[in-house]
């Protein structure tokens, strides 16, 4: 079974066990993070689409570790004017391991006209 999320402005697929690395999220380490805004569970040939988030459907994972990125190097120049800059930046993110996806199966009731 997996499922697509959608965290900080990006999705991500992931099943059962996968390690994601995502940005910032505003916990403590070793505590249980819940995705709610599923767009698409899938098992098999099984797939629940949402319109846009699947009802009912979240994203269980927990916090492994939370850090700073490598740092990533910015050059402006432009040629023949004496101008250059540097500066650098270096992302935080939050290590997480899924633990589980859970989707409540909805029970339609068929209806049949009866004469």
């Amino acid at each position: 079974m997996y499922a697509i999320f959608k965290s900080g402005g990006k999705q991500y697929r992931a099943s059962k066990g996968d390690k994601l690395k995502l940005e910032k999220i505003n916990n403590l380490s070793s505590e249980k993070v819940v995705f709610n805004e599923v767009l698409s569970v899938g098992d098999g040939a099984d797939i629940n689409c949402g319109t846009p988030y699947v009802k009912d459907a979240t994203v269980e994972a927990k916090v492994l570790e939370e850090g700073k990125d490598k740092k990533i190097e910015v050059i402006k120049f432009k040629r023949r004017k004496n101008y250059k800059r540097t500066f650098g930046h270096r992302q935080h993110y939050v290590l997480v391991e899924i633990t589980g996806i859970k989707l409540k199966k909805s029970t339609a009731k068929k209806t049949t006209k009866e004469e």
